[in-house]
């Protein structure tokens, strides 16, 4: 299986999150986009893209987008990373054990993110950390909320532009 790419068709699941509850990607679509990070506890890029990813999702906090992270860890090391990057207002789903979205989705890298419109069309992909993609990703988010824009990924914050997963 290959990674899947702007314009294919999002895979529909159910995943439950680090507390149980359970999340369905068609049920939430209905409200508007999802964007999808698939990412792993050990990753070290994966540490450098979470306060990113907790800043676009601040930026942002109206209940017509949802950003959710799954996880291909099991939850005890899922909340010892938690204890590690702190704290999120976005949900940590669990794929494990068994990958079984993970696969269907196939992540080229973690993290890999997977911007899903409400269509449940997968609009755009992006592998590893990418300063300029998660401002993108924050421009498609501001034109579908009606905000101004907000730079989530500055280019003089001391981190790189971009770092493979």
């Amino acid at each position: 299986m290959a990674t899947l790419e702007a314009g294919a068709p999002a895979p529909e699941f159910a995943l439950p999150d680090v507390a149980g509850q359970w999340y369905i990607l068609f049920d939430v679509l209905r409200r508007g986009p999802v964007l999808l990070a698939f990412w792993k506890t050990g990753c070290a890029t994966t540490r450098l893209a979470f306060p990113y990813l907790e800043r676009l999702r601040q930026a942002y906090p109206q209940e017509s987008w949802q950003l959710w992270a799954v996880g291909q860890d099991p939850k005890p090391d899922v909340e010892r990373f938690l204890g590690r990057v702190g704290a999120v207002s976005f949900p940590l789903l669990v794929d494990y054990p068994g990958y079984v979205i993970a696969r269907r989705y196939d992540p080229v890298a973690t993290p890999t993110l997977f911007y899903v419109e409400p269509n449940g069309t997968i609009a755009m992909t992006a592998a590893g950390f990418s300063k300029q993609d998660l401002n993108v990703l924050s421009e498609r988010i501001a034109t579908h909320v009606g905000a101004r824009p907000v730079v989530i990924a500055p280019p003089d914050d001391g981190n790189p532009p971009f770092k493979p997963g």
